[in-house]
């Protein structure tokens, strides 16, 4: 059996061995195990049922994880992402007044699109086509804005009549622990502590239970909740609608993004690019980030994605599949301790908000800031997704001035023709439709 695994993986090729690959796997969980806490929060504001979701979460996770491994053979694993979930929650659902079930068959006709875009290779040429101030631009904009959300849902801002948000009272019980848990949460990750984010969302909700602020698990080990809420309660039809088509390319636009992004990222850091600085197998590992967005959304739960934490796992020397077959399997054994998932309050799991924001920051060094065509667009892109709380809105403005500022400057050939129309189909969706 142990023969078996290691050829198929090709330990040899790759110098590694068995127990490497199962701490590699072990390593990666747990640096990303927090978005099972936090994704069945943000998703259950909705109206979703939270025990739903966190099964929905796990099992997706799993899927489009195991489909990584075992099939494109990578390292990496999948779950749903930061930022998508909060915009599916507050920018569309919340902000739009869209029921769930509409904005879940949005996700799943853009996990389609994924598919059929993926077996045609066309995918990477429209990420390719994209200038990289709207790609950056938005990366910066969706960490501004879940950072601004874990502040918002702690109480450390609260809404003013007067200049629309300001702080709130840091003394009362859920700011003070949320500020505890982002100041420890930043201590443990700029020390490298392993699993940094979980480890501080699991201090900061056992502090508030000792002081009595929380209430305990009612138990640790459990049959994980029904799934039926959830499942199956897409509505693609009413997701078809012309108004929602903004927020269908905002999701597979922010998806393509943050996929190839971090594909391109994992894979320099453990040295699968070839000579060309291509990755080999690229469309297998996009097919499990596209599947697993489709699969999640029949499940009950936003985008699936690649997640850049994978790096912990490659770091700790993982170099194959296997490391990504650990990862799924530990996601499903945390099915059964939803008892401690659903006692984890929300100024805990502000800190995971608020740290990883601050990470998708790095995007805005790769801005060209001395190119004003290039800055600007970037900036108001950026600026407006937290603004606006939608990241639709963002994209829409950022491809609508890239190209008005690069025709005005006589450089209108640096600019790809998709981007022209995805400029004249974002401005008719303002002019005909009004607010995304």
């Amino acid at each position: 059996m142990i023969k078996a695994i290691e050829k198929y993986f090709e330990f040899d090729k790759y110098n590694t061995n068995l127990k490497t690959e199962i701490l590699a796997g072990l390593t990666t969980f747990m640096t990303m195990a927090y978005i099972i806490f936090v994704n069945p929060q943000i998703l259950s504001q909705t109206g979703m049922d939270f025990g739903a979701v966190m099964v929905a979460t796990c099992v997706s996770s799993a899927i489009a994880t195991l489909i990584m491994g075992l099939y494109a053979r990578y390292p990496f694993a999948l779950a749903p992402g930061m930022g998508l979930n909060a915009y599916f929650t507050y920018g569309v659902c919340l902000g739009m007044g869209i029921d769930w079930r509409v904005a879940l068959g949005a996700v799943f006709i853009s996990g389609v699109l994924f598919v059929i875009l993926t077996l045609t290779k066309i995918r990477t040429w429209i990420f390719n086509a994209i200038p990289n101030a709207i790609k950056y631009g938005t990366a910066v904009g969706i960490g501004l804005f879940i950072a601004f959300i874990g502040l918002k849902n702690a109480g450390i801002i609260v809404e003013s009549k007067a200049t629309f948000v300001t702080l709130g009272n840091l003394l009362s019980p859920s700011p003070l622990l949320a500020m505890f848990g982002i100041f420890l949460t930043s201590i443990l990750v700029s020390r490298n502590v392993i699993g940094g984010i979980l480890l501080g969302i699991i201090i900061t909700s056992l502090l508030g239970m000792i002081l009595g602020i929380t209430p305990f698990p009612s138990g640790i080990v459990s049959m994980p909740p029904s799934i039926e809420p959830t499942f199956l309660k897409l509505d693609v039809l009413g997701a078809l609608n012309l108004g929602l088509l903004t927020i269908i390319m905002a999701f597979f636009f922010v998806d393509l993004f943050d996929t190839l992004g971090t594909l391109s990222a994992l894979a320099s850091q453990a040295g699968y690019l070839d000579k060309d600085g291509k990755l080999p197998r690229i469309e297998k590992a996009l097919m499990a980030d596209s599947t697993g967005t489709v699969v999640g959304s029949l499940l009950g739960t936003s985008t699936v994605t690649t997640y850049i934490e994978s790096a912990s796992g490659i770091a700790m020397g993982g170099r194959t599949g296997l490391v990504a077959v650990v990862v799924a399997i530990l996601f499903l054994l945390a099915l059964f301790f939803y008892p401690i998932v659903k006692a984890i309050p929300s100024y805990a799991t502000a800190s995971a908000l608020v740290i990883v924001g601050a990470l998708m920051m790095r995007a805005v060094k790769y801005i060209n800031w001395d190119d004003y065509t290039e800055a600007i667009p970037a900036f108001i892109t950026l600026l407006t997704i937290p603004l606006t709380f939608s990241i639709a809105t963002g994209l829409a403005l950022g491809f609508i001035i890239y190209p008005i500022l690069k025709v005005a400057t006589g450089r209108w050939r640096e600019v790809h023709w998709l981007v022209y129309v995805l400029a004249i189909i974002f401005a008719l969706r303002f002019i005909y439709l009004g607010n995304i």
